[in-house]
């Protein structure tokens, strides 16, 4: 994890709703490399998309290794409404990229393996601690504050 650490106790600064998003893959057979190796080299790809249009609605992510077969990266948006309309946008590279996973994974016999899961997490419904770590997780995606005095709103904390 990079970053600067923040030297104090923080949270993250989401006080609405959360939107997580996670996303993997598992390769099943290596010499199914048609298979899987297209489903690997996407999600960059659409990371690098989602990180140049900020109104896209992909606050943050971390990329997630399980081992050498098993990928994952949890994602932070900004809505279920934002990330639904990149899912379906025929300009962007999700859609292609879903419909040429289908494609293979047809004639692939599953070589590889793919999942995901969205949750809303309704406002108040979700607590975060960071102590002396860089920003992280939601405190990457949404900026840390202090904790302040129990039920009391707290000043952000710059971090750079």
């Amino acid at each position: 994890m990079g970053g600067k650490v923040v030297p104090e106790r923080v949270r993250a600064d989401a006080d609405g709703e959360v939107v997580v998003y996670l996303v993997g893959m598992r390769v099943n057979r290596w010499r199914s490399v048609r298979s899987w190796l297209p489903a690997f080299l996407a999600m960059p790809r659409m990371l690098k998309e989602l990180a140049r249009d900020p109104g896209a609605g992909l606050l943050g992510y971390r990329l997630l290794s399980g081992g050498p077969r098993f990928f994952t990266v949890i994602q932070y948006w900004e809505s279920r409404e934002k990330l639904y309309a990149y899912a379906s946008a025929p300009d962007r590279q999700h859609r292609p990229a879903w419909a040429a996973f289908n494609r293979r994974a047809r004639s692939g016999k599953g070589g590889v393996g793919i999942w995901h899961e969205t949750y809303v997490v309704p406002a108040g419904a979700h607590h975060t601690l960071y102590d002396s770590m860089p920003p992280t997780g939601l405190g990457a995606a949404y900026g840390v504050t202090t904790p302040g005095r129990r039920g009391a709103r707290s000043a952000p904390v710059a971090v750079a």
